[in-house]
Formats: structure tokens, C-alpha cells, sequence
């Protein structure tokens, strides 16, 4: 069920929204302040999905109620309800935060529609905060190599600015672990960071799942859905296998990086959007680019900043760092007691060849805690762990 707060002072108008709302889903809970400190007060002490909020208002007006708000409830979207004098002061709420505004009196499709995209995205921001709990111990970067270290120190000068980045890397080397970084490092850590893997969305719906679409757009469309970009707003969005994006999509997303600007399929409205890129790679874009399949202008607006991430077999000397990650880790979710390598087993995993890099060091390290004695030696590798 969605909570939602109607603040604004003129009763008849007050009491139209709240009707409109409740009838139109009997999910949504709808309760009502008649002034700006009423609904701040109410803020302060409810969860709320949604708030509905005035511009003019006595004793506290809408501005205050939104900056206030932001402070103590920054996930909470807020509608601005706007008289036609007050038209330019509710473009300006949406650069402290606001998610959009409808003017007086409220057309019911927009407000029906703007209402459902805002409690969408809220959604979405909600999952994304209860996945970052768990993105520090699941994403972090081990190893001390100098091909490692020096990505950190990378990481460490572009996270705080927003400039895009294009990881590149073989599969399976981390790609994923240094858009999470960065993100992590930078101001926009507590914004959504949304992760589109190019390569697993068939081509004909890339550009709805980036951009959203509008009901009846295709046959399926049988409702407005806000895309990845809109989700991400204020936050990271994360390209990943950008090299399999169509030319259609890259043609947007070209648009989007230069404009700041996206448009849903099968709309014409034009939709802000304030979000980092970073894309990542496996296949050579240099390539792509001369037999047509990528358009060198996105490149060039995609590699401000360059991060190649090694091999494995380029990083030898953190296999054995590695692998006690890998192991404390992985007992943890068997819930079964860790177990230690000796050094002869850790001499054997550094020779071998790595074709499948950190996920498949990954996938050993499991066999053999799952496998192996109390100690795994060299012997179990051998039986468990052959290349």
C-alpha cells in the first residue's frame, strides 16, 4: 500500500486530490495537511511514498516544506502543486529535488500519471538503498598489484567529479567492482546507481528498458513505465557490454549525455535527467567503431576517463589474496567452517591459466572449499581443481 500526503491549504482543492487519489487506487492511503508546518510535522513523523505539496501556503510555504524535507526524508518525492503565477518557482523546486509539479487545477491525467511514475521511482530508489547495504562487502577490489593500485588511484581522483568513465577488460576481470567504486566514492553514493547489462536485453526492447515508455507505445506497453535513466536521476547508471547496444539506443543515449534530456518510446515530451554515466566493455570499440556496429561519436563522449582492468594472469601476485576472500567468504554463505590453503595448493592455483579470470578463480575456490580436506592442498587441487 502507498502512503501518500496531500499538503496544500485551500480545502476544495485539497479535498478534490485526495479524492481523485483515493479512488483511482485503492492501494494508496491518502492523508492530508492544511498548511506547510502541519506537513513538515507529518513528514517528520510518517513514511510516507509520496507527498503532494503547495507552493503558497501561510506560515511555511512549499519551497521551505520541500528543502526542509529533503533534509530529513531525502528518498521521499515530492509533487509541487503550482498556482499558473507561481509556474517558474515550480521549475525551480525540481533543481532542489522536487520529481515534478502539476499546476492548478490539476488535469487527472497528468496528475494520475505523474503520480504513478514518482511512487515507481520510489520503488526503485528503496530496493537500490537495501542492495548498497550490501555492495561494500560484495564489491570490494582485493589485491595489491600495480595494475590494481593503480586503478584505485584513478578511481580515487575521477569519483569525486562527474566525469564519464568506460571501463574495458576481458569478461570476468571486475569491471562491475570499479563502476560500484566509483560510485561508492563519489557525492552521488547516496543516489540510486542502476545497473543495465546491454547484452541481456534483446535489441527490441533496449530502448524502452533505458527510456521508459508510454502506454501503447508497442502491443505490451498496456501502462507508462519510467526507464533506466529516469531511475537513476540524481545517481550512476552503469552500461554494462555497452559494445552490444544497438545503433537506435547508442543514438539516444548520445542524446541524453549531450542534452542531459531523454524521451520514453512513443512520447515527444522531453524528460531532464541529471545522471553519471559509466560503461564498460569486453570487445574493442576501435573495432566496432570501423565496421559500423558503434558510433565513434558516443565513444568519444563515453571515454573521458579510460580503465583497463588486467587480466588475471596480468595479476599473479594477488591470487593468494584472492583466494582468502574467496574462501572466508564462501564459508559464510555455506555456513560451514572456513578453510585454509597451504602454500603448495596456492603455488599450484598461481601457475595455472586464468582464461575465465577472477569469476573463475571464484568458481575454483568454492569447488575446492566444498570438495577438499580440512586443509585444501596441492593434491586436491590436482583432483579438483585441473585445468
Amino acid at each position: 500500500m502507498s502512503k501518500i500526503l496531500v499538503v496544500e491549504d485551500e480545502s476544495a482543492i485539497r479535498r478534490v486530490l485526495v479524492k481523485i487519489l483515493s479512488e483511482e487506487n485503492e492501494t494508496y492511503q491518502v492523508e492530508e495537511a492544511e498548511d506547510g508546518l502541519k506537513g513538515l510535522e507529518a513528514v517528520k513523523n510518517n513514511d510516507y511514498d509520496l507527498v503532494l505539496c503547495d507552493i503558497k501556503m501561510p506560515k511555511m510555504d512549499g519551497v521551505e516544506v520541500l528543502e526542509a524535507a529533503r533534509k530529513i526524508k531525502p528518498e521521499v518525492p515530492f509533487i509541487m502543486i503550482s498556482g499558473h503565477g507561481d509556474l517558474d518557482t515550480a521549475v525551480n523546486t525540481m533543481r532542489i529535488g522536487a520529481f515534478d509539479y502539476i499546476s492548478k487545477p490539476p488535469d487527472l491525467n497528468r496528475l494520475l500519471t505523474t503520480v504513478r511514475n514518482a511512487l515507481d521511482r520510489k520503488e526503485l530508489v528503496v530496493e537500490n538503498k537495501k542492495l548498497k547495504k550490501k555492495v561494500s562487502k560484495n564489491y570490494e577490489m582485493i589485491g595489491n598489484s600495480k595494475e590494481i593500485n593503480a586503478i584505485k588511484d584513478i578511481i580515487e581522483k575521477v569519483a569525486p567529479t562527474d566525469a564519464r568513465v568506460l571501463v574495458t577488460g576481458a569478461n570476468g576481470t571486475g569491471k562491475e567492482l570499479v563502476a560500484h567504486w566509483i560510485h561508492e566514492k563519489s557525492p552521488r553514493s547516496s543516489a540510486p546507481f542502476i545497473e543495465v547489462n546491454c547484452a541481456a536485453i534483446p535489441s527490441e526492447l533496449i530502448e524502452s528498458e533505458l527510456f521508459g515508455h508510454v502506454k501503447g507505445a508497442f502491443t505490451s506497453a498496456v501502462k507508462d513505465r519510467a526507464g533506466k535513466f529516469e531511475a537513476a536521476n540524481k545517481g550512476t547508471i552503469f552500461l554494462d557490454e555497452i559494445g552490444d547496444m544497438s545503433l537506435s539506443a547508442q543514438a539516444k543515449v548520445l542524446r541524453a549525455l549531450q542534452e542531459n534530456k531523454i524521451s520514453r518510446v512513443g512520447s515527444d515530451k522531453d524528460i531532464k535527467v541529471d545522471v553519471r554515466v559509466i560503461a564498460a566493455t569486453n570487445k574493442d570499440l576501435a573495432e566496432e567503431i570501423r565496421e559500423n556496429r558503434f558510433r565513434e561519436d558516443l565513444y568519444h563522449r563515453l571515454a573521458v576517463i579510460l580503465i583497463k582492468v588486467p587480466a588475471l594472469n596480468d595479476r599473479r601476485e594477488d591470487i593468494p589474496l584472492l583466494i582468502d576472500y574467496f574462501a572466508d567468504k564462501i564459508a559464510g554463505e555455506q555456513g560451514i567452517t572456513p578453510k585454509a590453503f597451504s602454500k603448495g595448493a596456492i603455488k599450484l592455483l598461481k601457475s595455472y591459466d586464468w582464461t575465465g579470470n577472477i569469476r573463475e578463480l571464484r568458481n575454483v575456490v568454492e569447488r575446492l572449499i566444498i570438495l577438499g580436506g580440512q586443509e585444501v592442498t596441492e593434491e586436491d587441487v590436482r583432483l579438483f581443481a585441473s585445468k
